[in-house]
């Protein structure tokens, strides 16, 4: 989710000693670091006081309340989401993010294809399939209560000293990472307003923490700046996000689902991050006459009656939600014969997939099909459904091959799997 900017309330803070008691100054139009906190600032000294109230009139700084955060997410504050179940086509591209709802292990997602195909359509139309999870109240990093890799530090304190904490179900957050976000933003910094009024460095959590345990969104990916792509990177590695600021050091779980989509006219993405991406879903323009009909009148209902064209959905989109947490529930029990998990392994060792990612990815994306199919062992045909999109990626370019890397892939499966 973007971040908001908006015009703080007036409010008093309490401050240390800023002169002598018997002085009285008057300073107007004072600024407080990056956060641009500007205002005016009165002190008035008062009998026997040795603290001053410092006024900061309204100012445009980032939202953090609660209450303003719970009316962003109302309902009545949120727009009109597209229906996943009335994507028309698309198979290869809905299906890659679905496997990615049922098992975040895969991943993520990378989306490529023509402008226009949809792509960031369908992925923001995945917000109202997300399951729910449990998460420990009031925590910023969405932590699991029984997961100690997905906890924050003062969750796992609470925790060792055999504290109760409170939990809550909340659904998976969809987190939205603008191309124009600072890396502070990002990361997280220092929280001002705490600096100003208890005179301690506080952290403030970015966009990191609030996509733990989520998904994290990036359009137009292949256009974002070198120093996010690193910060990602990092990561996405380790599961961890680990910031240095002002003399701070602090580090929280963010374990997340990346996704994203992006043009390749528009450039490539870098290896290191291709790589991240457990699946790529390649996108093109639909070429039937009267397909294209069928999604120009669809968007057409939509515009005009977002709210009876959701409804008309609805219960396809109940259907597709029970079956995804149903799938989310069996993915333990779904078993993978060891006769195909050696034919996969051959497929990537006679591509010459670089690492054991597109293995990994593989085994996992398939069980995650089983289970979205209601079964619990793992068939031929799943490996061929999946293994196109978890290696098409991973192959090393030849600038003189015109054949579709996914095509590649294909035949080698057929020729290992006969």
């Amino acid at each position: 989710m973007a971040s908001l900017l908006g015009a703080s309330p007036s409010s008093i803070f309490t401050c240390p000693r800023l002169s002598s008691p018997s002085s009285t100054s008057s300073i107007s139009h004072v600024c407080f670091g990056p956060g641009r906190i500007c205002g005016r600032i009165h002190f008035n000294p008062k009998k026997n006081r040795s603290r001053y109230h410092v006024s900061v009139m309204n100012v445009a700084t980032e939202i953090n309340s609660v209450e303003q955060a719970k009316k962003f997410d109302s309902k009545e504050s949120v727009r009109p989401v597209y229906p996943f179940a009335a994507i028309v086509g698309q198979d290869e591209m809905k299906l890659c993010l679905l496997l990615n709802v049922i098992d975040p292990k895969i991943g993520g997602v990378m989306i490529m294809g023509d402008r226009g195909t949809g792509k960031s359509t369908t992925v923001r139309s995945l917000v109202d399939l997300l399951p729910e999870i449990t998460v420990v109240a009031g925590d910023p990093y969405n932590s699991d209560p029984r997961d100690p890799e997905c906890m924050g530090k003062e969750v796992r304190e609470k925790v060792q000293k055999g504290e109760q904490l409170p939990v809550i179900e909340t659904k998976i957050n969809m987190v939205d990472l603008p191309l124009g976000a600072t890396e502070d933003r990002v990361c997280g910094t220092i929280d001002i307003e705490k600096a100003l009024t208890e005179g301690v460095k506080a952290f403030e959590p970015g966009l990191l923490a609030k996509a733990n345990r989520g998904i994290l969104y990036v359009d137009e990916v292949n256009l974002l700046d070198d120093h996010l792509v690193d910060v990602l990177l990092d990561s996405a590695a380790s599961g961890w996000n680990t910031v240095e600021r002002e003399g701070i050091s602090i580090s929280h779980p963010a374990r997340f689902i990346l996704i994203g989509s992006g043009n390749p006219e528009e450039g490539e993405l870098r290896p290191q991050l291709l790589d991240r991406f457990g699946m790529h879903a390649q996108v093109g323009t639909v070429r039937d006459a009267e397909l294209r009909v069928k999604i120009v009148e669809e968007r057409a209902r939509f515009d005009s009656n977002p709210k009876e064209f959701r409804e008309s959905y609805q219960e396809e989109q109940l259907k597709l939600q029970e079956q995804i947490t149903t799938a989310r529930s069996n993915l333990s029990a779904v078993q993978i014969d060891q006769d195909l998990k050696v034919k996969i392994s051959k497929v990537c060792a006679e591509l010459d997939v670089d690492g054991l990612r597109g293995d990994m990815v593989i085994n996992r994306a398939a069980r995650a099909l089983a289970a979205l199919q209601g079964r619990d062992q793992v068939t031929a045909e799943d490996v061929g459904i999946v293994i196109p999109n978890c290696l098409r990626h991973r192959l090393r370019k030849d600038p003189l091959e015109s054949m579709d890397s996914g095509i590649l892939v294909t035949e080698k499966f057929y020729e290992v799997f006969s």
